[in-house]
């Protein structure tokens, strides 16, 4: 416990003298931040206002070419601190560091320090995150624990520098030379290292570039599994196998193959080929070999452009050779569907275009002038490229338009199907082309020169041309006179034509107004016709049917007035439903005015007015498309709908009154349902009783020959539905029954007025 206070009291007397020395402020209003946590934290904006902190932690990382650069990292995390004075701590010391906040290059960190020294003591924890929240660039400072196979290594001083591939990606770490441990027999191991992760940016854009691990010492470079003592001990494999499936991989992932040379590019790849097929081989480091070498290689599968290549390779050359590897005459379809990558073929064609310039490396350094040339099959372009050391002369004088044979090594480009998209010939040499047939006559230069003569043709006909035209000019000059007089005729002529056809206008307008005047007497008597019809079917029905009961009243009011008040109490409903009608024609009247006729809201809008005061809500639904229907049909529809709605607000007790008008491709489904008391259909009272208003329904429904259903009992509600279909026959018959007044039912049945409900 002692010790303990004795420490904090030492960190508190550090820091005081730090802040001090660094001339920041230690006053109560001045925020100073004490954990690396908090220095991440802050936005860029925030860290640009150079904050004071101290924080004392472990150095974790400090390379000597750093330039004094150095992690510290204490409970909450790592941070970086920019450059010191004097010498840098050493990984493992306990440090006291005071500077202002800076927001770095990526993220924040450490600037203008001032450090001191407080012991040494063990690394923190090692984080142990996934592949992919380190390739994020989010450990950045951070003290982590990796593992992965190498894929190569190498020494530089006293510092070793490997690169490993854990999962799908690839990564850089640097540690101490383990003792005793040669670079190249690490290729394939599996080890585990412990170190800081420091990201390389682009400062302009703070854009994270890549992540590299730095182990501090050789206790943090942990091999869990060595490589193979001799990896060119495994079987061969062929060639086109590599991205085979195999039962028992060998454990660091490596393959070995052998092949003959038939292409090489320093710095870059290596092409072998054996009795199946061919392989690229990724060997930066590789030595020059010479075509038809034998050559072992031991390294990774791997898939690029969707096909197979061979990375991080190791070559050895075999004994014997060099033997003649010979091009393979392919067919197009072949190498159009992926087949025959990287093998050494031969294709014939026209040559396109030759473009010149100088290879690169993937890495981006020269390699020596290159010669394209773009060449074109019966169906398919494709390229052939020769890398030489120096410019070629014979592949710079072919003939654009020459029929050619090259041999190269294929390149394809694949896509996700296996289908491929471009097609590239590696030449070994200019001795790998050959002309097979010059380009015929006609020729990029030779159609320039046919069209310098042609120019010159031109040029003389013009002159000839213009030295006619001026012998012509007393000819143009009789001509223009001749010419006057034709125009002052034609002037005339137009004049006249144009009284013509003003004359011939008024007459069409006068023809058009008539035409006008017929229509609209045609439709004038055509609506008083449907007036006189809809007021004989309601009203004047209606009178008779009142007359009759007041005649029945007459007779009876002495000798029975009870049954004389029941046709007295008839009457009147007949008066009330007449005046029910008579409003409905005027509505109708009213809507009609509409350029476009919607059956849907006249439905809603009927229902609505008829219920008023009823405490009935009314709601409608449609289905289908809705389209318009000729005016007979939404006419009738709209009448049964409002017999309907009358009758439930009368007689049915309902609360919810609820509309459904459906579409069909043949046919128009109307459906009105209530809530209410319902009926037995069977007992319904008819015409004789004075109820006329389920007769009327229905007779409306056969004019269009449709059908109406009744659904209801006692204590269920009632349901009404009319089917009435919709196809252009049928709409012509209903309309001719509609003119003419008559169902179209064979027996004509009397036109009933529907004016009272059956309930």
């Amino acid at each position: 416990m002692f010790l303990a206070r004795k420490l904090a009291g030492l960190t508190l007397l550090t820091t005081a003298l730090l802040l001090s020395t660094s001339g920041i402020s230690t006053g109560a209003t001045a925020e100073v931040l004490t954990n690396a946590a908090d220095i991440l934290a802050l936005s860029p904006e925030r860290a640009s206002d150079s904050i004071s902190v101290s924080i004392t932690g472990v150095v974790t990382a400090a390379e000597p070419n750093w330039g004094g650069r150095f992690f510290v990292q204490d409970a909450s995390g790592g941070v970086f601190v920019n450059s010191v004075d004097g010498a840098p701590p050493s990984p493992g010391d306990i440090a006291t560091v005071a500077g202002i906040t800076t927001p770095g290059g990526y993220a924040p960190c450490i600037d203008k320090p001032h450090w001191m020294k407080s012991g040494t003591g063990p690394m923190p924890k090692a984080k142990v995150p996934t592949i992919e929240q380190f390739m994020t660039g989010n450990e950045d400072s951070q003290r982590i624990e990796l593992s992965g196979i190498v894929r190569s290594a190498s020494t530089n001083i006293d510092r070793l520098s490997v690169e490993l591939v854990s999962g799908a990606y690839r990564f850089r770490a640097h540690s101490p030379i383990p003792p005793g441990v040669n670079p190249q027999s690490l290729v394939g191991a599996r080890v585990r290292i412990r170190g800081t992760a420091a990201v390389f940016f682009n400062a302009t854009l703070r854009r994270f570039l890549t992540i590299v691990l730095y182990a501090p010492s050789v206790s943090d470079f942990i091999i869990e599994q060595p490589a193979p003592a001799n990896p060119f001990d495994d079987p061969l494999i062929p060639l086109n196998a590599t991205a085979q499936y195999r039962n028992r991989p060998s454990p660091s992932g490596q393959v070995h193959v052998r092949g003959l040379v038939t292409y090489q590019r320093l710095g870059e790849d290596l092409f072998l080929q054996d009795d199946t097929g061919g392989l690229q081989i990724k060997c930066p480091d590789a030595a020059a070999f010479s075509p038809g070498d034998i050559v072992e290689a031991v390294g990774f599968p791997g898939v690029q452009n969707f096909l197979p290549v061979l990375e991080d390779a190791i070559l050895r050359k075999c004994p014997g050779g060099p033997a003649l590897v010979l091009p393979n005459n392919v067919p197009m379809a072949q190498l159009q569907m992926g087949l025959h990558n990287a093998e050494l073929i031969m294709l014939q064609g026209k040559l396109l275009d030759r473009q010149t310039g100088h290879a690169k490396t993937s890495a981006g350094s020269l390699l020596g002038p290159r010669t394209v040339l773009v060449i074109q099959t019966t169906n398919l372009v494709f390229t052939a490229e020769d890398n030489a050391t120096a410019a070629d002369s014979f592949l710079s004088s072919i003939p654009i338009g020459s029929t050619i044979l090259v041999s190269g090594v294929c390149l394809l480009q694949s896509a996700e199907d296996g289908k491929t998209k471009s097609i590239q010939l590696l030449l070994p040499s200019s001795a790998n082309v050959r002309i097979l047939a010059s380009p015929g006559w006609l020729t990029p230069q030779h159609l320039l020169v046919t069209l310098a003569a042609a120019l010159m043709v031109i040029l003389i006909g013009s002159t000839w041309i213009i030295m006619a035209l001026k012998r012509n000019t007393a000819l143009r000059q009789l001509i223009y006179e001749r010419e006057l007089g034709r125009k002052e005729l034609q002037k005339a002529h137009d004049s006249l034509e144009q009284r013509v056809k003003e004359r011939t206008r008024q007459l069409k307008v006068q023809i058009t107004a008539r035409k006008e005047a017929d229509l609209q007497s045609k439709a004038v008597l055509s609506e008083r016709t449907r007036l006189a019809k809809e007021l004989h079917d309601t009203i004047e029905q209606t009178m008779t049917g009142v007359t009759l009961q007041l005649n029945a009243v007459a007779k009876l009011l002495e000798q029975n007035p009870e049954t004389a008040g029941r046709h007295l109490g008839l009457a009147r409903n007949m008066v009330r439903t007449s005046r029910v009608d008579l409003r409905r024609s005027i509505w109708d009247l009213r809507t009609r005015e509409l350029e476009q006729f919607d059956l849907a809201g006249a439905l809603l809008l009927s229902g609505n007015q008829i219920a008023d005061g009823a405490n009935i809500g009314v709601k409608i639904e449609t289905g289908g498309t809705a389209r318009s229907l000729p005016e007979i049909m939404e006419e009738n529809i709209l009448r049964i709908g409002q017999e309907a709605i009358t009758n439930a607000v009368k007689h049915s007790g309902a609360t919810q009154l609820r509309l459904g008008l459906d579409f069909h491709e043949q046919n128009v489904v109307l459906t009105i349902k209530d809530n209410g008391n319902g009926f037995t259909p069977d007992n319904c009272l008819g015409p004789n009783e004075g109820h006329f208003g389920l007769l009327g329904m229905s007779e409306r429904a056969k004019r269009l020959v449709g059908t109406l259903t009744i659904e209801s009992a006692p204590g269920t509600g009632t349901t009404i539905t009319v089917d009435i279909p919709t196809e252009e026959m049928t709409i012509r018959r209903a309309v001719i029954a509609g003119q003419t007044g008559e169902s179209m039912e064979t027996d004509h049945e009397e036109n009933i007025p529907d004016t009272d409900p059956c309930r």
